[in-house]
């Protein structure tokens, strides 16, 4: 019996991990859709050769700062009970390499490829492993000063703050210091619009990415014994109340209806666990409104060209969910117990201080270094033919 649930926790998480691995292409398609046709082959490019990087990053350095583990034993004793420890990095690999997903939809259409492969490998071997051992492993013993101090530690099941808040505000700074595309804003304050390339691409990716969410939440159980329903249907309800408040926020815009469910499932994964449906459906309805709201304060007001709206997406959707966590989590609110507002709000505090510092840190020191930016004749002309010398769809005699 020992084996066959050992067998069985490293198949629950392989799945896990090859649906989180299917949202990376949810983040292709969704920037896919949303830069100009002439920046498409780049946006396609980057996803999945910063999965590739964030691969080798994570498994060398990023990992064993996390959770003090490394690979470099024998291949005998990594296969111990099934080689679930393997499963289980490279499911973890999945989130991590989330980071740099999210970033890429922030700087799009203006970021130089090689020096952003570079930031990433940096931020998924160090910056992103910090805090995620701090949340997920103890490290440091924040979590044990929190419960010692307040009754309860930082809950972060399924990633708000941890994976989300953390790429969107390190996503913040990069587009800060990138400055906005050429021709996004006048000398006046006015604002030009760089409409979305293809919304069916750009429904076709949030469509990936709201499936695959259901491996990124019930599977962060990590263990067949500890799968909830809860997880699942909670994660359906604030998927559902991000659509239906975007819809309306949104005034029917496709693009912000189809960034609803991603707002919402955003928001749900810290309390996902601890949450009741009500509660699920309030906190994925609030952030597809904020999303909506934020998004175009951000664009329009505060001249912030974060192309795919990263950082209100995850960023702040992100924080909303770590808030909300200790919020709907409560016992009064019908929620399960186990958390209370201040470790969430502290948490959630600490993991934005440390994206924004590190994403300032990684991108202002290679910006410094190399450069982060195309040429702005390289910016007009795309960086499909400026960085991969082909566009996405050639025209041929």
């Amino acid at each position: 019996m020992e084996t066959f649930k050992a067998g069985s926790d490293v198949l629950f998480i392989l799945l896990g991990a090859i649906m989180v691995l299917a949202m990376h292409s949810g983040f292709a398609f969704l920037e896919v859709g949303t830069v100009r046709k002439k920046n498409q082959v780049n946006a396609l490019v980057k996803i999945i050769t910063d999965f590739s990087i964030s691969t080798i990053a994570y498994f060398f350095i990023g990992y064993g700062v996390a959770y003090g583990i490394d690979f470099m034993s024998g291949a005998q004793t990594l296969s111990e009970k099934n080689g679930y420890e393997l499963v289980k990095f490279f499911f973890l690999l999945t989130f991590a390499a989330a980071i740099p997903a999210i970033i890429s939809g922030g700087i799009a259409e203006r970021a130089k490829f090689l020096p952003q492969l570079i930031a990433s490998a940096l931020i998924v071997a160090v910056v992103y492993p910090f805090f995620e051992g701090i949340i997920w492993n103890g490290n440091f013993g924040f979590q044990g000063w929190l419960e010692k101090t307040f009754g309860f530690g930082f809950h972060d099941f399924a990633g708000s703050v941890v994976v989300h808040a953390v790429g969107g505000w390190i996503g913040l700074a990069a587009v800060l210091l990138l400055g906005a595309r050429h021709g996004r804003y006048g000398k006046n304050g006015e604002v030009y619009a760089h409409p979305p390339s293809s919304i069916p691409f750009l429904a076709l990716g949030a469509w990936i990415l709201t499936v695959g969410w259901f491996g990124f939440n019930v599977m962060s159980a990590q263990t067949v014994e500890g799968v909830s329903g809860l997880v699942a249907l909670n994660s359906l309800m604030a998927m559902v109340g991000g659509v239906l408040a975007a819809l309306v926020a949104g005034k029917n815009d496709p693009g912000f209806v189809h960034n609803g469910p991603l707002a919402g499932l955003v928001a749900v994964c810290a309390g996902s666990d601890v949450m009741h449906p009500m509660g699920a459906l309030v906190t994925g309805s609030i952030a597809g409104a904020l999303f909506v709201w934020t998004f175009t304060l951000a664009q329009n007001k505060w001249k912030i060209d974060d192309v795919l709206g990263v950082w209100p997406l995850h960023g702040l959707c992100g924080a909303w969910g770590g808030l909300a966590a200790g919020i709907f989590g409560l016992e009064a609110l019908g929620g399960m117990g186990g958390v209370a507002f201040m470790p969430q709000l502290i948490g959630t505090t600490m993991g934005i201080s440390i994206a924004l510092g590190g994403g300032f840190l990684v991108y202002g020191g290679i910006k410094a270094v190399t450069g982060i930016r195309l040429t702005q004749e390289e910016e007009y002309n795309g960086a499909d033919l400026s960085i991969h010398k082909i566009s996405a769809e050639p025209s041929y005699d």
